[in-house]
């Protein structure tokens, strides 16, 4: 499976970041993501992913509002230096019936 999200994200080896995903254009109008995302590294464990949550206050993405409930974010911590590491995203979603999203992202490491 390729990368959903139309960015790659990227950071230094040394660093911790916060990752925010936007989901507008993947919801119905008035959908919301809920409950707690499972955020995985599909082919290695290089990375440490935290504080996996939807967002509980708007945010800008990519130069766009993104409103409450239409995000999910987490931290990333690690990575080697070259490496290209792919992030595997599951979350629900409030309609009737749920509808379980999966994506995948990729995070570029370069050395700190």
């Amino acid at each position: 499976m390729s990368a959903d999200a139309p960015q790659i994200h990227s950071k230094r080896t040394g660093e911790t970041r916060l990752v925010s995903v936007d989901y507008t254009d993947k919801l119905d109008a008035g959908e919301l993501l809920t409950g707690t995302p499972t955020i995985v590294e599909v082919t290695t464990s290089d990375l440490t992913l935290a504080n996996k949550v939807v967002n509980t206050a708007a945010l800008t993405i990519r130069n766009r509002t993104v409103i409450i409930g239409q995000a999910v974010q987490f931290s990333v911590a690690g990575g080697q230096d070259g490496a290209a590491y792919t992030i595997q995203i599951t979350v629900t979603t409030d309609s009737s019936p749920a509808q379980t999203l999966v994506d995948q992202i990729r995070l570029n490491a370069i050395d700190s």
